[in-house]
Order: C-alpha cells, then sequence, then structure tokens
C-alpha cells in the first residue's frame, strides 16, 4: 500500500468538497467571505494592515473564472492573498531574540509529513541575520523547494527562517484546512508552474497570494479537518504497522541465520559424510582448529577457519580508470546496494592499458562472496555475485575497497554467503576493524582467521536450500505491503 498516495487522495477529495457531506444549514462561503472583506476594511481604517495595491473597491463578490476545478455550491473559490495576511512577517533581529526563544529552520523539519524533528533555542543554535516571528495556531509555510511539503500549523511562538512564512487567516478560517489545501497536490502541481529557481526553486510572495483557494463554508471546514485527521491516523497506524513487520521480517532473517549456522534449522542426517572427511578431502593437511563443540555444534560438524575454505581470498587493486573507454567495469563498494542485490550501473571503467596488472583469478565469478572493506556505515557489507549481473560486459575486476572471498568445490558459496552475512559474524568484522572512525578498515587477516562453523555438504544443501525457501515467503509479505 503507497500511504503516500493514499494521503493525497484523501486531501483530493477534501478539497473537492467529496469528503464529508455538505450540510444545507451551514453559513455559505460567500458571506464568510463578506465578512473577511469587512473584517480587512475595518483593519485598514485602523492603520493595522495596508490595502494591496490589487484590492477591489466595489463590494461585490470576486468572481474567478476558468477555476480549477469544479466545487460545491456552498463553496467558493478565493486566493490566499484575500483570505490571510500572507507575505506581511513580523522580520524581527536575531541580536533581539532571547536565547531561549524557539528557533525553527528548514531542516528541523521532516519532508512530506512536516513533523517537527528537533526543538531548538537560539542559545543552541549559530545564527545570524534576521528572522520571522510567529505565534501559535499561524500557518508555517516554506516557501523552498514547495515539493518537500514542509508546511504546518505551529505549535507555540517562536522565531523561523526567512524561507518559512508564517501567516495567519481572516474571520477564523481553519488554519489546519489551509494548511492541508497547500500540502494537496492541487497546490503543489501551482507552486511548481509557477515557482523560480532551477536548483533550489522558490515560490514569490506574489504568486502564493495569486494561489487559488477552495473554501468550504466554516463549519464544514472543521468537518474536513476532522476527517482528514481521522483517516490520517488511521494511516500512521498502517505505517507504523508496515514498520514494525519490516523489522520483525529483518529480526527473523537473522535468526534464521543463527539457526542455520548453529546446526538448529534442518536435522542433521547420520548417513550424511561428516564434515571432516569433506575438509580433508579439501585440504589433506587440514587440521581442525578444535572439536567445533565449544558452542554445541552437531557432531557431523567441524570448525576451520575462512582461510582453509578458499581457494581466492584477496583484497581487489587500484584501478587506473578511463573516461572514454566503457568496456570493463570495477567494481567498487557502492555496487553493493544499501538495499540489497549488486548493480554495476554506478561502477566506473579500467583504464584497458592497465589489464595486466590483474590476473585472471582476479575477475569475478559466480558464488563469488563481495564484502565492503572500508568505509564507515559501509564496511562489512556483504554480497553474492553472479555472472548474470555482467550484463554485455565480458567480466567485472574488483577495486581495493573489496574482498573477494571465492569458496573452495566442497564449500556451498550460498551457505558461507549466510555465514558471512549472519549476526556473529558481522559483529565479528565490527569488532576487528582498525583505522580511525571516519575510515574503517577490514583488513584481510581479519578475514583469513574467521571460525567458519562447517556441516556436510550435504546438510549445506539442504541448508541453503531453507534459507532460500523461507527468505523467499518473508519477501512476499515485505513486497505485499509495497503494493
Amino acid at each position: 500500500m503507497d500511504t503516500k498516495k493514499l494521503r493525497q487522495k484523501i486531501l483530493d477529495l477534501a478539497i473537492h468538497g467529496k469528503l464529508v457531506q455538505q450540510d444545507p444549514t451551514d453559513e455559505p462561503a460567500s458571506v464568510l467571505l463578506e465578512r473577511i472583506k469587512a473584517e480587512k476594511e475595518r483593519l485598514i481604517k485602523e492603520g493595522k494592515i495596508k490595502r494591496s495595491k490589487k484590492s477591489a473597491k466595489t463590494s461585490d463578490t470576486p468572481h474567478y473564472e476558468n477555476v480549477p476545478f469544479e466545487v460545491p455550491d456552498s463553496w467558493v473559490w478565493t486566493t490566499l492573498g484575500e483570505i490571510s495576511n500572507y507575505g506581511d512577517s513580523n522580520n524581527v533581529s536575531v541580536t533581539d531574540i532571547a536565547d531561549d526563544e524557539w528557533i525553527l529552520e528548514l531542516e528541523d523539519l521532516e519532508k512530506d509529513t512536516a513533523s517537527i524533528i528537533q526543538i531548538l533555542s537560539k542559545k543552541e543554535r549559530s545564527i545570524k541575520g534576521v528572522r520571522h516571528k510567529f505565534k501559535k495556531g499561524d500557518v508555517l509555510y516554506s516557501k523552498l523547494r514547495t515539493y518537500l511539503n514542509k508546511v504546518l500549523v505551529a505549535p507555540q511562538i517562536g522565531y523561523c527562517t526567512t524561507e518559512i512564512i508564517p501567516f495567519n487567516s481572516y474571520c477564523g478560517i481553519s488554519a489546519h484546512y489551509l494548511c492541508h489545501v497547500l500540502r494537496s497536490a492541487y497546490f503543489l502541481d501551482y507552486t511548481q508552474q509557477c515557482g523560480y529557481g532551477v536548483k533550489m526553486p522558490r515560490l514569490s510572495t506574489n504568486d502564493a497570494c495569486k494561489g487559488m483557494i477552495p473554501l468550504p463554508p466554516l463549519a464544514e471546514q472543521h468537518r474536513i479537518v476532522a476527517e482528514i485527521e481521522r483517516w490520517f491516523s488511521l494511516i500512521d497506524q498502517i505505517e507504523q504497522s508496515k514498520t514494525d513487520l519490516h523489522t520483525a521480517i529483518k529480526h527473523t532473517k537473522s535468526k534464521i541465520l543463527d539457526l542455520a549456522i548453529h546446526g538448529k534449522l534442518v536435522p542433521q542426517d547420520p548417513n550424511d559424510e561428516p564434515a571432516i572427511e569433506l575438509l580433508k578431502r579439501i585440504n589433506p593437511d587440514f587440521t581442525p582448529c578444535d572439536n567445533g563443540h565449544s558452542e554445541k555444534l552437531p557432531q557431523s560438524w567441524c570448525l576451520s577457519r575462512l582461510k582453509e575454505l578458499c581457494s581466492f581470498l584477496s583484497r581487489g587493486k587500484s584501478p587506473k580508470y578511463s573516461d572514454n573507454d566503457k568496456t570493463i567495469p570495477v567494481f567498487a563498494q557502492k555496487c553493493n546496494l544499501k538495499e540489497g542485490g549488486i548493480s554495476l550501473e554506478q561502477a566506473r571503467f579500467l583504464d584497458p592499458s592497465t589489464i595486466c596488472k590483474w590476473s585472471e583469478v582476479y575477475k569475478l565469478q559466480t558464488g563469488d562472496i563481495l564484502v565492503n572493506s572500508t568505509g564507515t556505515g559501509t564496511v562489512g557489507r556483504t554480497r553474492l555475485f553472479n555472472e548474470s549481473y555482467l550484463g554485455q560486459y565480458p567480466f567485472v575486476l574488483p577495486d581495493s575497497h573489496i574482498s573477494v572471498v571465492r569458496a573452495k568445490t566442497g564449500i556451498i558459496p550460498q551457505y558461507l554467503y549466510a555465514y558471512i552475512s549472519s549476526n556473529k559474524i558481522q559483529q565479528y568484522i565490527e569488532d576487528n576493524l582498525a583505522g580511525s572512525t571516519n575510515q574503517k578498515e577490514l583488513y584481510i587477516g581479519v578475514l583469513e582467521q574467521m571460525e567458519i562453523f562447517v556441516p556436510p555438504l550435504a546438510e549445506q544443501q539442504r541448508i541453503v536450500q531453507k534459507i532460500e525457501e523461507l527468505f523467499s515467503a518473508l519477501d512476499n509479505i515485505q513486497n505485499a505491503l509495497e503494493v
């Protein structure tokens, strides 16, 4: 379920007058507009506001042709400038703001939801210049990159960046209703059509004030807001449930891997050839680390070091890149996608004159396990390579930030991949990193000395099959959440 689209659909129904029923006893919005007009005239006479240069001097309610869409008979089309003091901001020098006053910056607001991420006072920020003062109940509208939907009703008084416009409406028009209109796809489309600036588009005050607003009767505004909030609360619950389910699926996968590498995922078969025989066949000089039973492993399992199980275990090499030749991609850490899987779309390409630097053994093969080996936040990320990822490329070579783990015959790569992906080994990697905070390093020696619980070959196959079966079921559940 795309909850973002669902929210927009609800807002769309709301501003079209289709979310709640109209009540014929409601005072029409046209009467409300006349009252607003009278209120503005009074404030002008009292010198509290200035008359707009474009204000009509007639008493007729403005009539708009070519309105964006039809609205119920009790509604009217108006503009943001007619029903609010948008643009009439109170600028205050930072030097005149008390240290304990709230200072709101754009980065304090979450995109799309406009949820307040943090509340910081002046003394907690390093700021200069001026800020807009706002009061509780004002609409706070970000004119910068309006598509981020940073629009909210102020929960308390404070001061905000001049990229946020505080304003209030006349005659009790619901601030929350206006907020929902400004967050709707309709109004977003308008702002993107008239915004200026390419990289950091803004909405001018003039264009904001000309933005057309579908205005319901006052009583209906409140019914609409209540219904939107009811629906949004339900969506919040759905989103939280989705988040909880994603977390549960992640934890379940981790538990599956943990059971797998400890011999608890599938039953042992007494007819399986013991792992010690397999390992001696792989390497006649093999000597187990110990009996492998310190962690209560099955009798048929054996404890080994990773280096004993690999035909190739090495970091890649530092490449010289070509800006023109696109023949040979170089596998870098970013090719191990954060969200899972492998992609060569972001790979750079090798200078073909340096191909002699790599021997044939460095060409990645199906079953190679690729471990990110540098960088805070990415080190330890592990993916399983398949030659199908090559597409039209003849082969791919690893750069020096990637460690390649290639299993010997008799060790199933998918089992080894599951093992290295487990929390046990990821924690081992984390505990044995070297380097500074900003540049962590996974040395090849740490991988070489990694302890591996080795099941019999037949059991490796059963484990891999069971992991794939269970992971597929969990992935189907996860994919269903995105429909």
